[in-house]
């Protein structure tokens, strides 16, 4: 079991902040997948307020639930002055250095299930031939 913190502008959805942007390509499915292998997902956002309320519904309505909201367990009380730093096993964020992998990358990474990418090996007569074809 994992717990991994992840961002919701320009990582769940588009970066339309304040307002929600449109769901990225895989980003429900691959968090209810990796909810269904047992991993913990925090929800790990700058949103605050009446915005992170419409970001908890948003991915209510799209079959995902939190764990956790900006805090490392649900109970967390943070006192004034208290580091917010999460103690997670990895963070899904659109802010990584070289950007944000991807859904289909994040599964294929942390996921039970890779996906293979690599052709079918051909040898050197096969790709010859091809050449007098």
């Amino acid at each position: 079991m994992l717990k991994i913190a992840v961002d919701f502008d320009g990582t769940i959805v588009e970066d339309r902040y304040p307002n929600i942007g449109k769901p990225q390509l895989f980003a429900f499915e691959t968090l209810k997948a990796l909810q269904s292998q047992q991993h913990l997902l925090i929800l790990w956002t700058v949103r605050e307020g009446r915005a992170l309320k419409e970001a908890i519904e948003f991915c209510k309505k799209h079959g995902v639930e939190f764990y956790a909201v900006n805090k490392n367990f649900p109970e967390e009380e943070l006192e004034e002055g208290q580091s917010r730093k999460l103690n997670v096993d990895y963070f899904i964020d659109d802010r990584n250095i070289g950007g944000f992998l991807g859904w289909s990358k994040t599964w294929e990474l942390l996921g039970n299930s890779p996906v293979d990418y690599s052709l079918p090996k051909r040898s050197f007569w096969d790709k010859l031939k091809d050449l007098f074809r």
